[in-house]
């Protein structure tokens, strides 16, 4: 099991990898949402905001009315942003479970 540090680093690492892609992401996706990630075996969480391809405000802590909830173990959180687990069968498998409108898991898939 990770522990909350780990999982704070990782989404940093993540926030900091699509900072650097924002210009070609922004091209192909219009989002701005608030987003939760809760991990589940830790009970913690962490919040921020998918905005212009980047992923900004990034905070400890719960957005319980997140347009976006991506809810995982600290083991797949980490594994996810690592690129080493497939979001598509993870959340096929229930390994990961991500909470959105259809048409924000149509944009999100670009991003993935």
């Amino acid at each position: 099991m990770a522990s909350v540090d780990e999982c704070r680093q990782a989404l940093q690492d993540l926030a900091a990898r699509l900072d650097d892609n924002a210009d070609r992401v922004r091209d192909r996706i219009d989002l701005d949402r608030t987003l939760a990630c809760r991990v589940t075996d830790l009970d913690a969480a962490f919040h921020g905001r998918l905005t212009g391809g980047r992923l900004i405000d990034l905070a400890d802590g719960d957005d319980p009315k997140a347009k976006i909830a991506l809810i995982a173990t600290s083991d797949d959180l980490l594994a996810l942003v690592r690129g080493e687990l497939d979001v598509t069968r993870a959340v096929a498998a229930r390994r990961i479970s991500i909470k959105a409108n259809p048409f924000d898991l149509m944009k999100l898939r670009k991003l993935l």
